[in-house]
């Protein structure tokens, strides 16, 4: 895949999955806005059949008692109450609505009666005598009526707002308006005056679990149809409201789970095509690396063969002797490089098949520096050994572990620009065997230390053109510790050296 095509379609990616984030985001704060609206209006109706009751009830009230001319009931002023019995309240209700109006069956049926007391004889003169006698009545009705309101009204200026209203009372309505008006959430409520002085509040408490402001309160004027300097409002507070719209949303959280999914793919999507990327170019250079380092000793094992079949060139011994290690030394580098190139099928599989036996690993790098102490002596190096642990029976693969050592050892040798000094330890840490082989060479940039266990990955050599190799090293080294249930570790500093550090389980380890 081109490189601009990548970035086209991670470009396409980001703009889509911004616009699904700005579509849902748009989409609950509109939910969130309707279900505010809608409990906002729930609340302010119930706060305007409130006091209206209130109001209301407290002019039936004094009505009553004007007419009765007693204390209403007999008993201390109350309000009605929308929680009292519904008997009782259609009584209490039906007790004063009879003071204030007509009998139905005095309205409906027709009544004639003709009486000779007030000395008129005829239908004529007795309609005239009771029509000016019911006007005389209802005037006089009026009068009463009318001076009763007013002495209310004068009332009314004087009294105190807790001899108009029952707190007590006014709480059970207020609570049943709002049940009736679909609003079940706890609430307290107070009676301010116009700047604001608290006049009365209740203790009701109730927990509040998010930050209490002014969109949690509602505000309502009692007596609303009264005009009045003394004006008192009706203030409730509701704390959970936040909570309240936050859990009417419920039906979104499964949306914002499939909103993060979608990101994580996203997300995985781009490092998965940035690591193929990155790969298949790792594997351009490799195939190229390979196809320049077969060709030089191809074509030194066929420049021998031509020589020996050419029939000018001279067989002496000497000279059959010369051809003869170009091809053994040409041969065996290119049976290295397979080796090299063969270890590939290493990462193929998820698990090596490992052939593992105890091993005492003090006796195994013995040999390996024996080995290569011939290679590091020719450059005019030397091998410090400080095999120190005490418990150094494991449980390894030899063939594989070997390779690792030697791999970690020729590393050394190739990236040093002076006589090398390389440094091989062993020591123990609570019930784990550590190895440490430490260079003096050209050491590793910061940057590129991270990266030198990733298969394909070389590591700049500056002025050492010298170098071959395929960046399988290393990642071969740490696929085999890590499969002996181990760990490796790198450490180094440009022009002062490397260390790495080997920690694998000693065999009474392996048996825990």
């Amino acid at each position: 895949m081109r490189r601009s095509t990548i970035w086209i379609l991670i470009i396409s990616m980001i703009i889509t999955f911004a616009a699904l984030i700005v579509l849902q985001v748009r989409y609950v704060m509109i939910n969130a806005e309707m279900i505010e609206n809608q409990f906002d209006e729930n609340v302010q109706n119930s706060l305007y059949q409130t006091v209206t009751f209130v109001e209301e009830n407290e002019a039936l009230e004094y009505l009553a008692q004007t007419l009765e001319g007693i204390d209403y009931q007999g008993k201390e002023n109350k309000l009605l109450t929308p929680n009292m019995d519904n008997v009782q309240f259609q009584n209490s209700i039906d007790s004063v609505t009879d003071k204030l109006k007509l009998n139905t069956n005095q309205l409906n049926k027709p009544y004639l009666r003709l009486s000779t007391r007030h000395g008129k004889a005829n239908i004529e003169e007795t309609s005239r005598f009771l029509q000016e006698k019911f006007r005389q009545n209802f005037s006089r009705s009026k009068t009463i009526l009318d001076q009763a309101v007013f002495r209310w009204l004068k009332e009314k200026e004087v009294k105190e707002i807790s001899e108009r209203i029952s707190f007590c009372d006014l709480n059970s309505i207020l609570e049943r308006f709002l049940i009736n008006n679909g609003v079940d959430l706890p609430f307290t409520y107070s009676i301010v005056d116009k700047q604001g002085k608290l006049i009365y509040k209740n203790n009701k408490e109730v927990k509040s679990f998010g930050k209490i402001n002014n969109n949690n309160i509602y505000t309502q004027r009692l007596f609303p149809s009264e005009v009045s300097n003394r004006a008192v409002y009706l203030q409730v507070l509701f704390p959970t409201k936040q909570d309240y719209i936050v859990d009417s949303m419920n039906l979104f959280l499964p949306t914002f789970l499939l909103l993060l999914l979608v990101l994580a793919v996203f997300v995985v999507a781009i490092i998965i095509i940035f690591r193929q990327k990155q790969l298949n170019n790792m594997k351009n250079d490799f195939v190229n690396n390979m196809t320049h380092e077969f060709k030089t000793p191809i074509s030194s094992i066929s420049l021998a063969s031509q020589m020996l079949l050419d029939p000018v060139v001279g067989k002496t011994p000497q000279t059959l002797n010369h051809i003869s290690s170009v091809i053994r030394d040409e041969t065996k580098r290119l049976s290295f490089m397979v080796e090299k190139v063969l270890q590939m099928s290493i990462f193929e599989r998820d698990k090596s098949i490992l052939k593992l036996n105890e091993i005492k690993i003090n006796s195994l790098i013995k040999d390996i520096i024996s080995n290569f102490s011939l290679k590091v002596t020719n450059k005019g190096g030397k091998i410090i050994s400080k095999l120190e642990a005490v418990n150094d029976l494991t449980f390894i693969d030899e063939v594989h572990f070997t390779n690792v050592i030697f791999n970690l050892m020729d590393n050394a040798l190739k990236y040093s620009d002076k006589p090398l000094l390389l440094t091989v330890e062993t020591w123990n840490e609570k019930s784990n065997l550590l190895i440490s082989v430490e260079d003096n060479g050209i050491g590793i940039q910061k940057e590129d230390l991270k990266r030198i266990f990733e298969k394909f990955y070389r590591v700049p050599t500056g002025n050492l053109h010298n170098v071959k190799g395929f960046g399988l090293g290393l990642a071969y080294v740490k696929k085999i510790v890590t499969e002996h249930k181990g760990i490796i570790k790198a450490e180094s500093e440009p022009n002062i050296g490397t260390k790495f550090i080997i920690i694998i389980p000693t065999l009474k380890n392996y048996e825990l």
